[in-house]
């Protein structure tokens, strides 16, 4: 009976021979997806550094934006000269007006964010602007979550401005539907798109170094059963090629094959060519991301606009002006908090060469409208009012 109470025991427990894992299929397949991390810094360095699409995309907003010449007004008057406008064209002494907002505008498409620091801003205006990097700037909320300060990291050292009050530290940033204190950058959603492109760039590579084709092949197919050709043969084979079929000026030469020579072509496999277009699909993505017309950087294929002209056209009424408008609006309020007056920075619209044919329209039919006074025209081409009042002409 004893050895029937441990029978009874030893065929409660089951038996575990198989392997765990024993049920599970394993599908020869391609593995999991691999994405590059989307922190700022490796988007920074795979987006910008490590893509031509991403690097060109934000050179060439960044720079066009920067480039835009910069009025300064209020409701009565545009100012011609200003301590405003003086600070704004040499904010230090290492950089210019379109340095300072190309770093800028930099900032804000790779990250989302944008920081300008002013500097000697006790009484007054301040001496020097400074843009400083986003991925070292970070948002010290306060108990009702608005910003009571910025912390600023580098090199295992912090510096803490204080934003209580008027704050010395003006941040842009673009729209977050998700965060309350840090923007949304075009980086992060053209990241998919960016890894595609990059990946299709190293598959590029690694067909080079490792499974790259010639042109093409000769083949000997010799009577009675011979599969080679003999040295003395080879030998004059190759010196042939060498001295008559290679080289610019042996371009478009015949090749007189003798008999058992065959030339067999290779090119790229049909899976070789949809690699290829995917490759062309992800920098468009990017372009999209970025809001550049494809046309502009030279991806082919693109047909959205008819011509180059009106690609650039759309590149600045929907992305170039757009973004300056809103940054310099920014910069400008936070500098009229320290002049002490309400003034407005924007772009000259009427001296962006892109958008002249518009502005003219725009002005003929301005001008044309005789029910409208002077002061209704002037308001519609975005022009102060005159000291004289509405009168008409």
């Amino acid at each position: 009976m004893v050895f029937d109470f441990f029978r009874r025991g030893a065929a409660e427990v089951p038996e575990q021979k198989a392997s765990a894992t024993g049920p599970v299929v394993a599908w020869h397949s391609a593995g999991r997806v691999a994405w590059s991390p989307r922190d700022t810094v490796s988007l920074t360095r795979t987006g910008f550094a490590g893509n031509p699409v991403g690097y060109r995309s934000v050179k060439l907003i960044a720079e066009a934006a920067a480039a835009l010449p910069l009025v300064l007004q209020d409701t009565e008057q545009r100012y011609d000269t200003h301590p405003m406008l003086s600070l704004v064209s040499a904010p230090n002494a290492a950089q210019g007006r379109a340095e300072l907002f190309e770093a800028l505008y930099g900032q804000l498409l790779l990250t989302g964010n944008g920081y300008v620091e002013a500097v000697g801003a006790d009484r007054g205006l301040p001496l020097e602007l400074h843009v400083l990097r986003s991925d070292r700037m970070s948002v010290v909320p306060g108990a009702d979550g608005w910003p009571v300060g910025y912390e600023y990291a580098v090199g295992g050292r912090k510096h803490r401005f204080d934003a209580s009050g008027l704050s010395p530290i003006c941040h842009v940033r673009n729209f977050h539907p998700q965060d309350d204190h840090y923007g949304f950058s075009p980086m992060q959603a053209a990241a998919m798109a960016l890894d595609v492109h990059n990946s299709a760039s190293r598959w590029s590579k690694a067909l080079l170094d490792n499974a790259a084709r010639p042109s093409g092949a000769i083949v000997y197919s010799g009577g009675e059963g011979q599969a080679s050709l003999s040295p003395d043969q080879y030998d004059r084979l190759v010196s042939e090629m060498e001295s008559q079929h290679q080289g610019a000026r042996n371009a478009g030469r015949p090749m007189l094959l003798e008999g058992g020579l065959d030339w067999k072509p290779m090119g790229f496999s049909p899976s070789d060519m949809e690699f290829q277009k995917t490759k062309e699909a992800a920098a468009r993505e990017i372009a999209l991301a970025f809001g550049v017309p494809p046309m502009l950087i030279g991806i082919q294929g693109d047909a959205t606009y008819a011509n180059y002209q009106e690609a650039n056209r759309a590149f600045y009424r929907l992305t170039v002006l757009p973004l300056a408008t809103r940054v310099a609006a920014a910069i400008g309020t936070w500098l009229s908090g320290f002049a002490g007056e309400k003034v407005t920075l924007k772009p000259d619209l009427d001296q962006v060469p892109a958008l002249a044919a518009e502005r003219d329209a725009q002005w003929a039919r301005v001008v044309s409208a005789d029910f409208l006074s002077t002061g209704e025209k002037r308001a519609l081409l975005g022009l102060p009012a005159q000291a004289d009042g509405d009168a008409h002409d």
